[in-house]
């Protein structure tokens, strides 16, 4: 007689066995024709699974996250199905879903799959869905199991790693998988399906293993929610950073400096250093003190911090000295040299919180496959600050930090997003360092900041960095997609680790709390994510160049300058167009590079000291003395970040 708790706290009884299907039936029948999977006790099941004592159940639609990843995960079935139909000597391994639909990594032997493929396979998709068959996940013991993947090395290596009792397999249809399950209940539920691209992929993520052929699919319950995504996707490629800031002259890379390692044109350089003079200014309103640290470290210290035991893998090779024998690292973290910072003094209660800000420039190895423009580099520049504070300074501190990340989020037009909440795993705790008592204080701490600051919350368990929890903030951007952009930490390991101290009212020594914290996260991804946000289309204070003069002769160059200069005196920054072409055309090509303002001068314009002004979108504005430009300027631009000044007081 199992009791059913709901979400909404209530609790339906059943006289025996149930499944979440009938569960759902028992509220209503349009949730039941709904409901395509299910968490039981945390645990995502098929909505036919038996539950035959107390449970948590929540009911899972489209709608949900986990749905969708029901959804997809089968949709990789059908993917798989549809491959051995026109391949039937190709080898399955994973076809796990993704954030965004699924995948499926394949070993096709002699014969490969291409673009001109894709069309017969998702119609295949297409023709086995339409049979509407069940999805049925069932035990398996390994030695049956071994004995149907005798010739599949991959699945093979899959089961010798699981035990008895651990194996399931999945069939639908004719076709069978080796799957732990999280299914939709049939396969006409997947009206829709495109097959996205295919690439190289090592087995288990080794180069030393062999290549496999990664499909890659997405699938909807509706044609329309396809035809959408397909818009909001050639969307994304107009959008894309890697291209606009190419286009916009922002940053490139070289072969010879290194994969991985941007290089800031000046363009790209005037916008960091106007996001840096912002985020700058408003650290400095906060109390922040500035430091700068090296670029490399000596291995010791990241011993210390621990950042060696996690990222050593993932690390520059140590350089190490020809005489004096010390070994030093490329930085990977700020963290550790400020705690070194700290320790130069002996600090008072009084003297606290200190407050350091850095853009530091770290150093990780990621590995080739895994570079995405500005979104994942080797060598990238964190806007870091750490705090350090007493335990009763710890609420106001982290609730200050989230003020901070608001009002970057508010003056650069991100409204859309979630504080990810983001804890240790429940099982698992040998990942993390430090007491267990720290890590609930520190837990609880970010819980209640979150609380008090009224902000829209999930609970990620897992997520946490190894040395404490986070508060991460999920921003969705124009197309709906969601980045992780500022982060928040509450660390009491690090202080321990570094003997960190200060001075209490008692005249004994206390540990300190360290806050890690950075807004953007990194200068490079935030960035990437801003392009593709505005389309290239900054915000006027952002922008690089905020206008361009255009002498609609030669004759009027010298007066086009004398306008640039003004300008530039007055912190507005730009250039002047002296090239030998029609007017027409250079509007045209700042319109393409897509500069705000377009001041148009002649005869006229030097004789009034005036400019005629065009704003990009907005067309002719009409005719404007200089100075009166200039108070139209500054207008704009303060009514584009006065967002949330006030909030940082």
């Amino acid at each position: 007689m199992p009791n059913i708790s709901l979400p909404d706290g209530s609790i339906r009884e059943f006289k025996e066995t149930v499944t979440p299907l009938e569960v759902a039936q028992s509220i209503s029948e349009g949730l039941a024709r709904n409901t395509i999977s299910a968490l039981v006790d945390g645990k995502q099941v098929e909505v036919t699974t038996p539950i035959t004592e107390d449970a948590t159940v929540q009911l899972l639609t489209w709608n949900d996250d986990l749905g969708k990843k029901a959804f997809w995960h089968s949709s990789a079935h059908l993917l798989a199905q549809a491959i051995l139909a026109f391949y039937p000597k190709a080898k399955l391994t994973i076809g796990p879903a993704i954030d965004s639909g699924f995948y499926y990594d394949v070993d096709f032997g002699d014969e490969t799959l291409s673009e001109k493929d894709f069309e017969k396979i998702e119609k295949k998709m297409i023709e086995n869905a339409k049979k509407n068959s069940t999805f049925n996940l069932y035990s398996v013991s390994k030695a049956d199991a071994l004995k149907e993947y005798a010739d599949n090395p991959y699945k093979t290596e899959l089961i010798q790693n699981l035990n008895d009792g651990e194996i399931t397999f999945c069939t639908h249809d004719n076709f069978t998988d080796l799957c732990r399950g999280g299914h939709i209940p049939s396969t006409g539920i997947v009206k829709a399906v495109k097959i996205l691209n295919a690439a190289g992929a090592y087995w288990r993520g080794n180069e030393n293993n062999p290549q496999l052929t990664r499909v890659y699919g997405i699938s909807f319950p509706k044609q329309k929610e396809l035809t959408e995504y397909l818009e909001r996707l050639e969307e994304a490629k107009r959008r894309d950073h890697r291209k606009l800031g190419k286009e916009l002259g922002i940053f490139a890379f070289s072969e010879r400096v290194g994969a991985g390692l941007p290089l800031w044109l000046p363009k790209g350089t005037a916008l960091r250093k106007k996001l840096e003079n912002f985020l700058s200014a408003a650290q400095k309103k906060a109390g922040y003190e500035f430091v700068i640290t090296p670029h490399i470290g000596n291995i010791e210290l990241y011993k210390t911090s621990g950042h060696y035991e996690k990222y050593g893998a993932d690390s520059f090779q140590s350089i190490k000295t020809p005489h004096e024998g010390e070994e030093f690292l490329l930085k990977p973290m700020n963290c550790p040299h400020h705690c070194e910072i700290y320790k130069t003094s002996q600090w008072s209660y009084k003297d606290l919180p200190k407050r350091y800000a850095e853009f530091g420039t770290v150093y990780r190895y990621e590995q080739s496959g895994e570079l995405h423009g500005l979104t994942r580099v080797r060598g990238f520049t964190q806007d870091d600050a750490h705090l350090f504070c007493t335990p009763d300074q710890l609420l106001e501190e982290f609730e200050g930090v989230i003020d901070l990340v608001l009002y970057v989020f508010s003056s650069l037009g991100f409204a859309d997003f979630t504080a990810q909440i983001s804890l240790r795993d429940k099982e698992n705790r040998d990942k993390y360092i430090g007491s267990e008592e720290n890590w609930e204080k520190a837990e609880s701490a970010i819980i209640t900041a979150a609380a008090n600051k009224g902000l829209k919350t999930v609970v990620e368990y897992g997520e946490a960095a190894f040395y404490g929890p986070k508060l991460d903030f999920m921003v969705k951007d124009a197309l709906g997609r969601s980045w992780q952009l500022g982060t928040i930490q509450v660390d009491y390991n690090l202080p321990e680790r570094f003997d960190l101290t200060y001075v209490g009212s008692d005249n004994e020594k206390h540990r300190p709390i360290m806050i890690h914290r950075a807004p953007f996260g990194s200068m490079e991804r935030f960035i990437a994510i801003l392009i593709e946000n505005t389309a290239g289309d900054f915000p006027l204070w952002l922008s690089p160049e905020q206008y361009i003069v255009l002498p609609i002769s030669e004759k009027y160059a010298d007066y086009a300058k004398k306008v640039s200069q003004l300008l530039e005196i007055n912190d507005i920054s730009g250039l002047v167009d002296e090239r030998n072409e029609k007017t027409g055309k250079k509007i045209r090509d700042a319109e393409l590079r897509k500069i705000p303002f377009m001041l148009v001068v002649g005869e006229k314009e030097e004789q009034e000291g005036s400019v005629s002004v065009r704003r990009r979108g907005e067309g002719d504005l009409g005719s404007m003395k200089l100075d009166d430009f200039v108070q139209y300027f500054k207008k704009e631009v303060d009514t584009g970040i006065e967002f949330g000044e006030k909030d940082l007081n």
